[in-house]
């Protein structure tokens, strides 16, 4: 086989292909075998017929069909591979000549990995903010866990922002009850707006076994189309918070002090805002790097995607939608493109324990079993982009590790501090969820 490589642009390249026709043979064999088994010739055994006898039913055209097309994605690979081109679209083939036992040539232009030029890491400094937790932080900490300790009592007075209610909900659409519309006594505390929008509002006010009726736009609804829901409530209670003191200390934790308790809160809003630090840190650097590198982007490749993400939308003709869907398309592309330069330049490889903690993960955010959630990605061909998600966040974080990170106070942020002493995948969710 004999290839050449065409610069068309930063973006595209043309590969020119000729292969002789004995390397072309065993996709002829090849050929034979798959179309004698679709065949049914009388006296021979599907998959026994002769290559004469296939070759006399199905004419040597179709042999040749069938054999030039298993065999130029296995030539292409090749050349690709030859001249260490990185494509990043899909290609576009053209036969341009096939002469039966002599050879075949074609060629192949793609979209391609443009070369970009990287900046010394260790010479770059980012900006991120300082650690600080003020009192009110703490007290709100304080607040919240005083909130789980506090005890429910029943009362007759008008509700007001911070009550908790039982109550009953009924949604109609022009006097019809909507499927799955009506919810009885349900708990609810007055001012989270957490359940249906306008509930807060219809709430206060109204005393106990009194109702009234507003208008909600419900999940799953039409935009701007409104349901008319019923309220009733059934009982007012308010919550009776226990002392800030000792005592409330002792119950809530395994501190015996409220100062011992709020210093503890303290260093734990510290730790988190220091894993904070870590994440604007990796954000502000990817920003920069985007800025300060030339990132040459191949147009067809994006209006290809915004095109195919439209159309499975139905939304073709919505510019404004087109506009949104491009410059999302065209971010996404350039941060795909810097990100698997510095994999190939910082030679970054993803070992199974990587891309299996990555698949956990993934799975716990989609609330999948791991084994459910691998069949699936599996199932579509999925793995290889997790393969590359993985290696991407892995090149990051690496090259973070030399640039210099300090906060608008000019204090250096140790980031390799803020690492987990064993990174397993148990570790870190116990740690997040303190």
């Amino acid at each position: 086989m004999k290839s050449a490589v065409e610069k068309l642009t930063e973006t595209r390249t043309k590969l020119t292909i000729d292969v002789t026709f004995e390397e072309l043979q065993p996709h002829i064999a090849n050929a034979y075998k798959v179309l004698g088994e679709r065949i049914n010739v009388p006296g021979f055994r599907k998959g026994k017929v002769p290559t004469a006898m296939i070759e006399a039913r199905l004419g040597r055209g179709a042999i040749l069909d069938e054999a030039v097309n298993s065999a130029l994605s296995d030539f292409y690979s090749k050349a690709k591979a030859e001249h260490k081109i990185i494509a990043i679209g899909r290609p576009n083939v053209d036969i341009t000549e096939l002469v039966d036992n002599e050879k075949l040539a074609f060629t192949v232009e793609v979209d391609v990995r443009p070369e970009i030029t990287l900046p010394n890491f260790s010479e770059m400094t980012i900006t991120v903010d300082d650690v600080v937790v003020d009192d009110a932080e703490v007290a709100t900490q304080v607040d919240a866990l005083r909130a789980r300790f506090g005890t429910l009592t029943t009362v007759e007075k008008k509700v007001e922002t911070g009550d908790f209610v039982t109550i009953d909900l009924v949604a109609t659409i022009n006097g019809a009850p909507l499927d799955g519309g009506t919810a009885n006594d349900i708990s609810y505390e007055v001012g989270s707006n957490s359940m249906v929008e306008g509930l807060d509002e219809a709430l206060i006010g109204l005393d106990k076994n009194e109702s009234k009726r507003f208008e909600a736009t419900l999940v799953g609804m039409p935009e701007g189309e409104k349901a008319d829901v019923d309220l009733t409530v059934k009982a007012v209670k308010y919550r009776d918070l226990p002392e800030l003191d000792d005592s409330f200390a002792k119950l809530a934790s395994e501190f015996d002090t409220l100062a011992e308790l709020r210093a503890d809160v303290q260093t734990r809003l510290e730790r988190m805002k220091q894993l904070e630090q870590g994440s604007h840190a990796r954000d502000t650097l990817l920003e920069e790097l985007i800025k300060s590198v030339t990132i040459p982007l191949p147009t067809n490749l994006i209006e290809e995607e915004v095109h195919a993400h439209l159309e499975g939308e139905g939304r073709l003709e919505d510019e404004a939608h087109r506009k949104e869907v491009t410059e999302q398309t065209t971010k996404q592309l350039t941060q795909e493109i810097l990100l698997d330069t510095i994999v190939s330049a910082e030679n970054v490889a993803v070992n199974e324990q990587e891309l299996s903690e990555y698949l956990f993960r993934a799975a716990a955010r989609y609330q999948m079993t791991p084994d459910q959630f691998i069949k699936e990605v599996s199932e579509a061909g999925q793995i290889q982009t997790m393969v590359a998600e993985v290696g991407r966040a892995k090149a990051l974080a690496g090259v973070l590790g030399r640039v210099k990170v300090v906060t608008k106070s000019g204090k250096v942020v140790d980031l390799e501090a803020l690492r987990p002493a064993a990174p397993t995948v148990i570790d870190s969710a116990e740690e997040t969820e303190e």
